[in-house]
């Protein structure tokens, strides 16, 4: 029997940090218990990863799922098993892992 495909992509909204107009993304994403995680190539210096810095609640989507929640950049110093565990997960999915790792966190009081 044929397992079923995974999504590829998640769709997330942070708030501008000027702006503070929401912004939306087409992100490639993995999921690990519960949490979804995105990978920033650019690392800090993506607009999106500033704009969660500056605010950390954001909106996503996959497919026809939404989530609120919060969003948290990994640091691999003081989290280096999650940080390769993410990267790893994303090198079997998409055959690339390297950036600065985020966890989306579902928080349906935010």
């Amino acid at each position: 029997m044929a397992r079923p495909k995974e999504p590829t992509y998640l769709y997330l909204t942070t708030i501008g940090r000027r702006s503070g107009l929401p912004r939306e993304i087409e992100i490639w994403f993995t999921r690990r218990t519960g949490r979804d995680y995105v990978i920033s190539e650019h690392f800090q210096r993506s607009q999106w990863v500033q704009n969660l810095l500056a605010n950390p609640l954001v909106r996503w989507r996959v497919e026809d799922a939404n989530f609120t929640g919060r969003a948290r950049v990994i640091d691999p110093v003081t989290e280096p098993e999650l940080n390769e565990a993410i990267q790893a997960l994303s090198r079997k999915k998409y055959d690339w892992g390297d950036g600065l790792v985020v966890e989306l966190a579902p928080d349906p009081s935010a």
